[in-house]
């Protein structure tokens, strides 16, 4: 899609993870958003080009970290310099959405604001743009709009929504959202049909959860009421670092979507993945004949299931079989791919050792 159909909507990227469980290539400077993860293009990058036909660089927003602001404006060339909103301090996914919503309201009470991670990968963009055209709809209609990924197998890492009765559209109502679940409870969900993987994508109007934030998170709106008062204003950045820290550091699942009434999911089938871990990458880049991920100059023999990226030396893996091999120039990882999550763990012990300069 190439034109402008919604002049009324505001993409929001959300940018403020630190992507740890992709050491040694992700560090504190440039986390996994901005790594070339699924494609030549960094995440980030492919969120924005993914959001092309819904709404233009000029009128999408990025929220992260001071840290990370820079190079935002440096990999975002399209993205007006003034659209980065920067956070003050890390405190979850419900404050960064405020200061989001505010700062959309200003221009357009009404507009529709689009949260998106900017860490995922969808491999079927015009079924994630029809998916989100419908929430969109929905959420003109007064909900907050939540994308569903349908399930392809238990996962036991990811949060889900019970799908309820059907609203107009493709929309169904949430009946309830679950934590992530155990194995058998993660099988039931898929058995049942019921329930639909929580991507953390939302779609609202401005003024639909600037009034849902003041009802279930009053502590959250006095310090947003402070900021919004001085949008635009010279005021502006000294009144954000005092308020924003005062917000609470909750999620908006916890904070808005567990407890509003007028909550609505859009299912979607658009090969989405989270891209979680080195283990998530044979699901978004290419296998060899023997189901390997490679990047670099890299020779795999006798070896099947493995993730080898090399940097600036060949990487030979012999027999091997499910095990991922990074390289980074300055630090390796070796681990069998079942333990992909436990790469926070070297952080862990990083920082124990006070080794910052590997962080």
């Amino acid at each position: 899609m190439a034109t402008d159909l919604h002049p009324d909507v505001f993409p929001v990227i959300m940018a403020g993870g630190s992507g740890t469980r992709f050491w040694p290539l992700s560090r504190a400077s440039r986390p996994k958003q901005f790594l070339p993860l699924s494609t030549s293009r960094p995440l980030i990058v492919e969120t924005l080009a993914r959001l092309k036909g819904i709404a233009p660089p000029k009128r999408s927003f990025v929220v992260c970290g001071a840290v990370h602001a820079p190079l935002v404006r440096k990999t975002l060339l399209s993205l007006p310099k003034q659209n980065v909103l920067v956070e003050p301090q890390a405190r979850n996914t419900a404050p960064a959405i405020a200061l989001a919503a505010a700062h959309v309201a200003r221009q357009n009470p009404l507009g529709i604001v689009v949260v998106i991670p900017s860490d995922q990968h969808v491999a079927d963009v015009p079924a994630f743009q029809a998916a989100l055209n419908d929430a969109i709809s929905v959420a003109k209609e007064g909900h907050i709009v939540t994308l569903g990924i349908h399930p392809t197998r238990p996962e036991t890492g990811y949060g889900y929504i019970q799908v309820g009765d059907a609203l107009s559209g493709a929309a169904k109502q949430v009946k309830r959202f679950a934590e992530k679940p155990d194995r058998p409870t993660a099988e039931q969900y898929l058995v049942s049909g019921e329930y639909l993987w929580n991507a953390g994508l939302f779609v609202f109007r401005a003024d639909v959860m600037l009034e849902a934030f003041a009802r279930h998170m009053p502590e959250l709106a006095k310090p947003l009421d402070a900021i919004r008062a001085v949008l635009g204003t010279k005021k502006e950045a000294a009144v954000v670092k005092r308020e924003f820290p005062k917000m609470p550091a909750t999620s908006i699942d916890y904070g808005v979507a567990e407890k509003a009434s007028n909550m609505a999911v859009v299912p979607c089938r658009c090969g989405w993945s989270d891209v979680g871990s080195f283990n998530a990458l044979p699901e978004v880049r290419p296998l060899d004949a023997a189901g390997n991920v490679s990047s670099g100059t890299t020779f795999l023999i006798d070896s099947t299931g493995c993730v080898v990226m090399a940097k600036d030396k060949p990487i030979a893996v012999v027999g091997m079989t499910d095990v991922v091999v990074v390289d980074a120039g300055d630090a390796m990882l070796v681990l069998p791919k079942e333990k992909s999550q436990d790469v926070r763990k070297v952080v862990e012990a990083l920082k124990a050792k006070k080794l910052v300069r590997y962080l």
